[in-house]
């Protein structure tokens, strides 16, 4: 009897024994920063955030001083005005008055040629009749052709100011208007650049500047980091790498976190290290200490902060 119990607690002790427990590895949250800039050096004259703030795409961050920027918007587009009231200009041809103008001299012109055409047929006359000499009838054949001459003269302007511009005139004028059109584009984007927006939703983890300060072109004013931006590094040895691939789910473990993080492998190395970077043990993790600011409640990426250690656990 004795012997049968001793077998049955061997056999209930032996699959407790053979159990393997999931490996777990120690690593630490990592962020990627977004440090948002201006193209444009101005002084700052808004900031629209905080730090720890959560803030939405498109949200207004920071604002420099934008008068010089105003008033080169303005002045281009009031050269692109001025183009495109030139070429209308030349695709019109002269205003109904200006042609008006030229129909009286034309009227006048015509009323002298019909008088110097009768003064002609009279000076032909008395000159048959030996009443003139030659030289007269020349005079008045010369006025005579001169008059007309003034009226073709006075017809063809009306005509030509009926008429647009040359094709010429016109396709450089054109060329005119798109270089105004692309000088009003460059001044807009460069007041655009005044203003700087969130290119994405999440948190601000610093401002670089106050307001009133100097910002050069290109200086970082505020930093954040997007949720999806946020990831853990952890180290396996090389007995395990071979049986992991990306896309392979694991669970996130850390001090204080209500609950376990769910995640997936997105990049596995092909270098191997000897020295991983510092990596908190067990031991040390209760030693660290974290800055507190209270916020209102965040989206679920505040469950991790950069540099905080963790546990991973494979799936």
């Amino acid at each position: 009897m004795a012997l049968l119990a001793g077998c049955l607690l061997a056999v209930a002790v032996l699959p407790g024994c053979s159990r393997h427990e999931t490996p777990a590895y120690q690593g630490y949250v990592e962020g990627e920063f977004v440090y948002l800039s201006s193209s444009q050096s101005g002084t700052l004259t808004q900031l629209a955030i905080t730090r720890g703030q959560m803030v939405d795409a498109g949200a207004s961050v920071f604002t420099l001083e934008s008068g010089n920027e105003t008033a080169a918007l303005n002045q281009a587009r009031q050269q692109l005005m001025s183009a495109h009231a030139q070429l209308h200009d030349i695709q019109t041809g002269k205003r109904p008055v200006e042609v008006d103008v030229t129909k009286a001299q034309l009227a006048q012109a015509t009323a002298n040629a019909r008088k110097a055409a009768l003064q002609l047929t009279r000076d032909e006359a008395q000159y048959s009749a030996g009443g003139i000499p030659k030289a007269q009838l020349d005079d008045s054949r010369a006025n005579a052709e001169a008059t007309a001459a003034q009226v073709r003269e006075l017809s063809y302007q009306i005509d030509v100011a009926r008429l647009p511009g040359r094709q010429q005139q016109i396709s450089a004028q054109s060329a005119q208007v798109e270089a105004a059109q692309a000088a009003v584009a460059q001044a807009q984007w460069k007041l655009d650049q005044k203003q700087v927006t969130a290119p994405a939703r999440g948190r601000v983890y610093d401002t670089l500047f106050r307001v009133g300060e100097w910002v050069q072109a290109g200086s970082p004013v505020a930093q954040m980091l997007p949720p999806q931006n946020v990831k853990v590094r952890f180290f396996v040895p090389e007995t395990a790498v071979g049986a992991l691939q990306p896309g392979r789910a694991l669970t996130i473990h850390c001090d204080g976190c209500a609950a376990d993080v769910a995640a997936k492998i997105t990049y596995i190395s092909n270098q191997a290290e000897y020295t991983p970077p510092v990596i908190y043990s067990n031991e040390r993790r209760s030693k660290l200490v974290y800055m507190i600011e209270a916020h209102p409640a965040v989206a679920d990426a505040d469950k991790l902060r950069p540099g905080q250690p963790v546990t991973v656990t494979l799936q």
